[in-house]
């Protein structure tokens, strides 16, 4: 956290906290599907509480700002005294001791997507104080994530810090470093595959894997694969990228069987990773000191999981350091509750391998120093 400013005691008692949360979570309906990004944030609230400060908490839900705080707000109120305000004045007559006030949805703002400096400014009128523990948007360049900081004296909450020191393992790792990438368009990944260049194993699967084979000239019938396969090819050579050796396919009629990669027919498509796959990545894995795991490996939200359960239970056994982000990622490490088997888990996924793609250069943290 080298010139990152943390939280200090000083000056907070009475004073009103502006906390930039990620309460960007999952749900079906109303109800809440996975709690795990809102409780990261407990330290933080905790100890403001304590020292008796004000604190208004501001989270976007959803990409384009329709959906309503309600649920989280109610989900809040089991554990902390909350009220969900609608816009800027209600949440300034809400502000008193030993409650939160939660701001509605962001992205209700257009300000807050464009970084419109006179929203941010208005928003900041709000607080004395700055607090942005929500690393999984630190990557945005956001009116609450790097807008606030020009107008408020602006610090780190407890979770970003755990984040960047934990992340700061993966840019300086004990070697061997062994990488797992899920997930759909590569392009987004060139820089973090560039950035990992120590890595002794990149292991692709999802849609990664398929246009990869593609590119390669395999045949991948009906599999995903990105619309964009020239910028693939100067990867083909790199020795330390390893494709999938066996794949589960489905055909036409719904049947489903393990093939080796290069033997899929055009009535086929590639739905997750087999056997021979997870024991060369369990293999490189044992001998391993650092690995880092983003992304299912499998069509995880057509309920293909078995290839990305296989590694969850892989790596939470392993003696490497081991660091993991992805919602889906989480998804598989909570249905085997396996969280605390690994040494970390980040709240994020795309700020995950931003940060190590940037060298930690993210415009969030950007703002803080």
């Amino acid at each position: 956290m080298k010139n990152i400013k943390q939280l200090s005691v000083k000056q907070l008692a009475g004073k009103t906290t502006i906390v930039r949360v990620d309460y960007n979570v999952p749900l079906k309906g109303n109800k809440i599907v996975e709690t795990f990004r809102i409780e990261q944030s407990w330290p933080t609230i905790n100890f403001l509480l304590k020292r008796d400060a004000k604190i208004l908490l501001i989270s976007h839900l959803g990409d384009d700002g329709e959906r309503s705080l309600k649920p989280i707000a109610k989900y809040l109120n089991y554990h902390y005294p909350t009220k969900l305000a609608g816009n800027f004045e209600e949440a300034n007559k809400l502000l008193v001791k030993n409650n939160l006030v939660l701001l509605e949805n962001l992205r209700l703002w257009p300000g807050e997507k464009n970084n419109d400096l006179f929203f941010a400014k208005e928003l900041a009128k709000l607080g004395d104080f700055y607090i942005n523990d929500a690393f999984s948007v630190c990557h945005r360049t956001h009116a609450s994530v790097v807008g606030l900081s020009k107008y408020l004296p602006s610090y780190a909450g407890f979770r970003l810090i755990e984040e960047v020191k934990n992340l700061e393992r993966v840019l300086k790792p004990k070697l061997p470093l062994v990488v797992i990438l899920g997930g759909a368009k590569f392009k987004t990944k060139i820089p973090l595959i560039k950035k990992l260049t120590k890595a002794k194993n990149i292991f692709l699967g999802g849609a990664l894997a398929n246009s990869f084979l593609k590119a390669k000239g395999f045949n991948v019938g009906d599999s995903i694969v990105d619309s964009e396969l020239d910028y693939i090819k100067p990867f083909l050579k790199k020795k330390n990228i390893k494709l999938p050796i066996d794949v589960l396919v489905v055909n036409k009629s719904g049947n489903s069987m393990t093939k080796k990669s290069c033997e899929i027919n055009s009535r086929e498509a590639i739905f997750d990773v087999g056997s021979e796959t997870i024991e060369e990545i369990k293999n490189a894995v044992s001998k391993a000191k650092t690995v880092l795991w983003n992304g299912p490996i499998g069509w995880f939200e057509k309920g293909y999981v078995e290839g990305t359960l296989e590694i969850a239970k892989i790596l939470a056994e392993a003696k490497a350091f081991t660091i993991v982000g992805g919602g889906d990622t989480l998804a598989a490490i909570k249905k085997l509750k396996l969280e605390s088997k690994f040494d970390f888990v980040s709240t994020g996924g795309g700020s995950m391998l931003d940060y190590v793609a940037s060298g930690g250069k993210l415009p969030g943290l950007k703002a803080l120093r």
